[in-house]
């Protein structure tokens, strides 16, 4: 990533992990069971995180800082 204002540190990752809130479950993933979180990141930076439970680990699949142009206000429902 070249643009620093939009990097996501591990220490957000996990405060989003640990904290947020799974806004979308995706039970019939192609790359397996998945799901979406929202929580909040450094200065109250909303994040969402894609991630995947393994057998043996928590596989990270993206994590970005969503646009408020394709989701409603609070970033918890796509806008239509």
């Amino acid at each position: 990533m070249s643009r620093l204002d939009r990097m996501i540190s591990v220490d957000d990752i996990r405060k989003v992990i640990k904290n947020g809130e799974m806004i979308e479950d995706y039970p019939e993933d192609v790359r397996g069971h998945s799901c979406l979180i929202l929580g909040q990141g450094e200065g109250g930076r909303p994040i969402h995180i894609v991630c995947a439970p393994r057998e043996d680990y928590l596989a990270i699949i993206t994590a970005y800082t969503p646009d408020p142009d394709q989701w409603e206000i609070g970033f918890r429902k796509r806008k239509k």
